[in-house]
This record gives structure tokens, C-alpha cells and sequence, in this order.
């Protein structure tokens, strides 16, 4: 057996990483594309390997003639690469290809050592590799049928969205049998390559074969076995995060703060969201509306800070709409002047919006994080502070002080002109739900130096959309942060789910009492855990100590790398106790994730 590689391209849309070299001179992770896939077909024992070179060829052929000089590689030269495509490349190694049984492969890829295994090792003698749709794949499409037959290859041209779920990509490795080359696949690249020109894809005439002739072309899955497509810089940057080693992986992930959508395997058990919220309608009424939402531009803070004052029922004058509550969070704190009293440990979004000298800390002193409003007002009583910032239910302790304790504290916060701020992104999941809210033009009213910050990413399963706000019946706050922000700043997606979030509020309240019993269930099995203390919350997470003989960074790398499964490590977060405890952070998802994680712990 041998293998021919194609690596005439020129990659330009990796930029200034391929200004001066093919794709596969690439490196990932410190390891040049081709080293690692020479490496990887060494250990298959092959009789040579076709190298088809093009765009600085030379410099490749130098490299590889320096660095592998007892391998048995022969290189075929492309020289009218920036006029041709791949199948002008495969058809000047048509003769060497007609010699003996072949692996294909193109010399972008990156992939696990068992995906070669997979072909070589596959019953089927001529065969593609395949692996199930994910967004993330371009290119090639094919169809297979229950026997793994190819019914078709689908270039780009034919690709239908709503027939992604039949769809699988190919690979871009083939294993072809001398007969199947011979008899069948350069007979009809010839005659492709007379009647459509060169500026084409060997693809194709895959696809002409499986049209109208029987080949016994098969189709070889290949699982959950990871590989990756490089031909864009954000590919280099996924391919980095895949096959990093597993503590750089988990360091790389945890710095991208989101777009897990990229990893589609991964089971995110790190960001908050709802499980159960939007319904499946909900979905489809913005989908029938994309095309407008997408060409046309999004309303101004009026017309938002209405839809946002109708969303929760208090008056437009009230409420500033933020694009996620993280820009109100900036706005807010980067006008504060004086010193800010904090309740440690919480989500820092906010004291690290804060000069450092200026917080005024308070820490529980218990076990479980847990504190009252009596707890603060009597910390904060001799303190000179301008705001006091409550996280309600707090993350990442799950802590909840009551409605009416609340108020207590928002009456002591008024009568000594301290600005409360209070973060009740959580608070929905809490018991009692949506009667926990400080919501209300009364209780706004009430108390002016109030602020209620509300995250609608998290208890309303939308981060994507980026919606949050403020509101307070401090006029003068409220029209400062409003010209502040962008004029458009939240885009017509988020605009369109606000306006039509009133036909689907029984949803929501199902949705948050759905998570509550889901909630109770999850506590009971993750207290069954002999490694997990965890603390009771009202939030839709738990922050859980982790026992001997762990720590929370090897139950986190663990997990990630047997299970997929990430979760956050709390180490680096500031307010825990200094004597080496150890804490993680648990997502509450839906029963079947959850039983996912369950099971991978007690596995370990």
C-alpha cells in the first residue's frame, strides 16, 4: 500500500500564516501538519509516498528531503497550482496511483493516529472516510444508505440545510483498491478532466461514478474520532484547542469564555443558562423571521427600553437595555467613584470593573458561603461605602436572601444614601420563582437608590442573543447609561425576541419549574458523589467542594479529557477560604446531560 498527498495549495485564506509556505508547513501546537501525518503513515508500513507539490513546492521539498532522508517519498510537481485544483494534482500522479492500493489525503488535515487505522483496517477495500454532520464542516457532503453505501456525494452547489441531519462529511482520506483505480476511477477522471477542465475537484468524479456506476464504493465511519479541516485562521485556532495536550486544552477552552458551539461534542456544564427555555416554538417563530431580522437594522434605546419595560412589566423611564448584562455591568462601574462593599466570593465581572482600593470586602465565615441581609447590614454598618453590590442568588455559592429581607436591606441602603445594586440574574430559579423579583415599578419607587441588574441570558436560555438591564427609579442613572451605550446596541434578533417573549411567559414559568424539580433530582445524585460535598442553591448551579483524593483542577482536566465534559474549576476565584479547600462550580443541565455527568463520576 501507499499513499499520495495533496499539497499543491496556497491556503490563501489562512493569510499571512501561508504568505510563505504551503498549508501543510503549517504548525499546531508547535508540530508542522506534515511531520505529524508523516509520522502518523510510518506506522502503517507503507511501500512510499507520493508527495503532489505546487505552491512553494521547493521550499517543502527542501524541508522534507533535510528531515526525512531514508524515506521512501516521491515528489510530483503542480506547476500551474494557482490555475488548477486538486483533481489536475491527482491526475499527475495517475501513475503512480494505477501501481498498488492507495491511501488518499489531503495535506491540510489534522487527525488522531486511529482515524489511518480506521481505513486501513476497514473490511470495506474501497472505502471514504466519513463522519456525521456538524456545523462546523464545509466542503464534500455524502449520503450513505444502511449498508454503508455512498447514494451520493454532495459538492456545495447541492448543499440543503434542512437535510443536514442525513448528511455525514468525508474525511479527505480514501483508501482505493489497484482494481478500483484502474478499472474504474481513471477512466472516468480522464474523461472529467477532458470534458470540465482542470480548475476542478477529484470529488466529483466520485460523485459521477456513484451515479452511474456500481463501484462498491463504501462509506467508513468513523465515530467520535477527532480530526479537523484547516483553511482559515479560526480553523487554527480550533485545531490548536483539539489536539492540545490535556491541560493546555482545558487552559485554551477556559479562555475562550463561550463559542463551545465549535466543539459540538462538548457537554458545557461551566456557563449558566436554562435548560428548559425557549420552547421549541419560540425557536421557530425566529427562524420564519431571519432573513428580515438579518437585512434590516435593529430599533434605538426607545423603542428597546419599551420592549424591555413591557418584557417585565415596569415603565420604559425605568429600564436601560444593555447588550448582555455585561455592558451595563462596565457602564455602571466605570462611573463609580467611591468605595463599593462586595460579598466574597461572587462574580467578578464587577469588582474587577472596580479599583482594587476601593472594595470593602466581606466574607462569610462559614462553610457553605451562606449570609443574611442582617449579616451585611451589620458589616457594612461602620463602613464608609457609596454601593453595595448583592449577587441574588449569588454565583458561585447558590446563597439567596428572601424577597422581604431584601427590602429590608434596600430600606437600611436608602435612609444612609448607599446605592444598592443588586444582580438577580438567578433569581427566577430560586423557590418561589418570579415572586422573588425586585421588578416592580412600586418597589423601584420605593427605594431610589435601588438598581436591579438582570441577566436575560441566563435565566431565559438566550447568551447568544446578548440581552440585559438595569432599572431604577433613578432617572438621572438611567438616562446617563442610556446615552452611554451605542445607539444600536443589541442587535434585531434580540429586539425581535423581546417583542414577542409575551405569548410564550406560561412557557418561561413551566421551563423554571421544570428546572427546580430537575434541580432537587441533581442534588441528591451529586451528593452521592463520596469526593463532592455539595452546598445547597437556589441558583441553577451548585458549587461543590472537592474531597480527597482530588483537587478541583484534576477533577476538571478528568472529566474534560476521559468525558468531554467541562466544568468550572473555582481555584483562581478570590473570596475562598486560604486553607487549600478546593471548590468547583456545576451547571445544572437537562436529565440527560446530568446523567452523563453522574456517570462519569462515578466511573472515576
Amino acid at each position: 500500500m501507499q499513499a499520495i498527498i495533496l499539497a499543491a495549495g496556497m491556503g490563501r485564506r489562512l493569510g499571512e500564516f501561508t504568505a510563505d509556505n504551503t498549508k501543510c508547513m503549517l504548525e499546531v501546537n508547535g508540530v508542522r501538519l506534515i511531520d505529524r501525518m508523516l509520522r502518523q503513515l510510518d506506522e502503517l508500513n507503507l511501500s512510499r509516498i507520493v508527495l503532489v507539490i505546487g505552491y512553494e513546492g521547493q521550499k517543502l521539498k527542501n524541508y522534507i528531503t533535510q528531515n526525512y532522508p531514508s524515506r521512501n517519498i516521491i515528489f510530483v510537481e503542480n506547476n500551474v497550482y494557482d490555475r488548477t485544483n486538486n483533481i489536475y494534482s491527482l491526475w499527475l500522479a495517475r501513475g503512480f496511483m494505477a501501481e498498488e492500493e492507495t491511501l488518499l489525503l489531503e495535506s491540510d488535515l489534522i487527525f488522531e493516529d486511529a482515524v489511518l487505522r480506521a481505513a486501513v483496517e476497514s473490511r470495506y477495500k474501497d472505502c471514504a472516510l466519513i463522519a456525521k454532520y456538524e456545523t462546523w464542516m464545509d466542503g464534500t457532503m455524502v449520503r450513505i444508505d444502511d449498508d454503508d453505501n455512498i447514494v451520493n456525494f454532495i459538492p456545495k452547489k447541492a448543499f440543503k440545510y434542512s437535510d443536514t441531519q442525513y448528511y455525514y462529511k468525508t474525511v479527505n482520506i480514501y483508501k482505493f483498491s489497484q482494481d478500483f483505480i484502474v478499472n474504474h476511477y481513471l477512466p472516468f477522471l480522464e474523461a472529467y478532466i477532458k470534458v470540465l477542465g482542470e480548475n476542478e475537484y477529484y470529488e466529483q468524479v466520485l460523485r459521477v461514478l456513484t451515479l452511474i456506476d456500481s463501484t462498491g464504493i463504501k462509506a467508513q465511519p468513523i465515530g467520535k474520532l477527532h480530526w479537523y479541516e484547516i483553511d482559515d485562521v479560526q480553523d487554527l485556532r480550533i485545531a490548536e484547542t483539539i489536539f492540545a495536550e490535556p491541560a493546555e486544552k482545558l487552559r485554551k477552552l477556559q479562555h475562550s469564555f463561550g463559542g463551545y458551539w465549535r466543539y459540538p461534542s462538548l457537554i458545557d456544564f461551566c456557563y449558566l443558562v436554562n435548560p428548559y427555555f425557549p420552547r421549541q416554538r419560540m425557536i421557530e417563530e425566529m427562524k420564519s423571521n431571519f432573513e428580515p431580522l438579518l437585512r434590516d437594522y435593529p430599533s434605538g434605546m426607545g423603542v428597546n427600553s419599551l420592549l424591555a419595560g413591557k418584557y417585565f412589566g415596569i415603565r420604559q423611564k425605568y429600564v436601560v437595555v444593555g447588550n448582555g448584562a455585561a455592558e451595563l455591568i462596565k457602564s455602571l462601574m466605570e462611573t463609580h467613584t467611591g468605595r463599593l462593599g462586595v460579598v466574597y466570593p461572587t462574580f467578578e465581572e464587577y469588582p474587577n470593573r472596580h479599583e482594587e482600593d476601593r472594595l470593602v470586602k466581606f466574607y462569610p465565615l462559614n462553610e457553605n458561603f451562606s449570609y443574611g441581609a442582617d449579616d451585611l447590614m451589620k458589616f457594612f454598618a461602620d463602613k464608609d461605602i457609596e454601593s453595595l453590590l448583592l449577587v441574588n442568588p449569588d454565583n458561585p455559592s447558590g446563597n439567596f436572601i428572601p424577597l422581604e429581607d431584601v427590602r429590608r436591606l434596600a430600606e437600611w441602603a436608602e435612609t444612609r444614601n448607599i446605592r444598592l445594586i443588586v444582580d438577580e440574574s438567578f433569581v427566577d430559579f430560586s423557590d418561589g420563582g418570579e415572586d422573588n423579583t425586585l421588578l416592580h415599578d412600586y418597589i423601584l419607587e420605593e427605594y431610589p437608590t435601588l438598581c436591579v441588574m438582570k441577566s436575560i441570558s441566563k435565566s431565559y436560555g438566550v447568551p447568544g442573543l446578548r440581552l440585559g438591564i438595569l432599572a431604577s427609579s433613578d432617572e438621572s442613572l438611567i438616562s446617563r447609561m442610556k446615552k452611554e451605550v451605542a445607539i444600536w446596541n443589541i442587535n434585531s434578533f434580540a429586539e425581535f425576541y423581546m417583542q414577542i417573549y409575551g405569548k410564550y411567559e406560561k412557557d418561561y414559568a413551566t421551563a423554571c419549574e421544570k428546572f427546580r424539580n430537575e434541580r432537587e433530582i441533581f442534588f441528591k445524585e451529586l451528593g452521592s458523589i463520596p469526593f463532592l460535598r455539595v452546598i445547597p442553591s437556589q441558583a441553577n448551579y451548585f458549587l461543590c467542594e472537592v474531597m480527597q483524593p482530588y483537587t478541583s483542577y484534576n477533577l476538571t482536566l478528568r472529566l474534560l479529557t476521559d468525558f468531554n465534559l467541562l466544568i468550572k474549576d473555582c481555584s483562581s476565584k478570590k473570596g475562598f477560604s486560604p486553607d487549600g479547600r478546593q471548590y468547583v462550580r456545576i451547571a445544572i443541565r437537562n436529565r440527560e446531560d446530568n446523567h452523563k455527568l453522574i456517570n462519569a463520576l462515578n466511573s472515576i
